[in-house]
């Protein structure tokens, strides 16, 4: 779909990126020739992912870290321009969630995912912001977020607020950071078949056919589907897309179907 010099010569900071759809990403990146960065709180996870990539062709290296700790991640995005010599991209793919209702959930378990999906988005967009402008390709953030956190997410009203609020951050960097050159916007996945969450939360729970429903196209996604949208927009075909929100979610977000 896209030449194998897409993404030469651009360095990208991916969090999350040991497994699911950041590593997805991660390793659409490596062979249209960018170098990475791969962050995580299991250094094991990205470690090998790094080294998988790494014995395929690509460029990347990994390092443990937690992005709701601020001086982690801004070390982090300092050794990686130490290592690469500059950072063009970050994806902010890390995430928290689990299934609670709200009348159940504990102000602990809110502030978690909070921090980690909100939080951990600021503070890699805020230490990445220097380096991002002084880009010679332009700067690109990508965050992944849900139309779930526009629409509302019914037994996960903590992961709602936070790429509710992910998203509203986006597109306010979008418009202080634009004359800095620097790119911001946000994809939303819908159901990725292939990811452990939609296996753990629809298929093993026997919702998968329902959920496969509640799309417009009546099936799950990939998430080669989503690394491909990370691809245009952290590259120079989507150089004049900004403040964006690209919904990749099968048309769920405009069917409905009920339980």
């Amino acid at each position: 779909m896209f030449t194998n010099d897409t993404l030469k010569g651009r360095v990208a900071l991916i969090t999350g990126g040991g497994s699911g759809i950041g590593l997805e990403i991660a390793t659409a990146y490596a062979k249209l020739g960018a170098s990475l960065m791969l962050i995580g709180r299991n250094e094991e996870r990205v470690q090998a992912a790094a080294q998988a990539i790494t014995e395929a062709g690509g460029i990347a290296v990994a390092r443990k870290t937690d992005v709701r700790n601020y001086d982690e991640v801004k070390a982090t995005v300092e050794a990686t321009v130490e290592k690469f010599g500059s950072l063009d991209i970050l994806v902010n793919n890390a995430a928290g969630n689990f299934v609670c209702p709200t009348a159940e959930l504990s102000p602990r378990g809110w502030s978690t995912v909070i921090d980690i999906d909100l939080n951990g988005t600021f503070h890699g967009c805020h230490a990445a912001y220097p380096h991002l402008r002084q880009s010679k390709h332009g700067g690109s953030i990508i965050s992944i977020i849900t139309m779930l956190g526009v629409t509302g997410w019914p037994q996960a009203a903590h992961a709602a607020a936070a790429k509710g609020g992910i998203l509203s951050l986006s597109r306010t960097l979008a418009v202080e950071w634009g004359g800095d050159g620097i790119r911001v916007n946000t994809i939303s996945p819908g159901p990725i078949g292939d990811t452990e969450g939609v296996q753990r939360m629809y298929i093993e729970g026997g919702r998968g056919e329902l959920e496969a429903k509640k799309t417009a196209l009546g099936r799950f996604g990939k998430k080669e589907d989503i690394a491909n949208a990370a691809v245009y927009l952290a590259s120079s075909l989507g150089s004049y897309v900004t403040g964006e929100n690209l919904i990749v979610d099968g048309g769920r977000w405009l069917k409905y179907v009920a339980a």
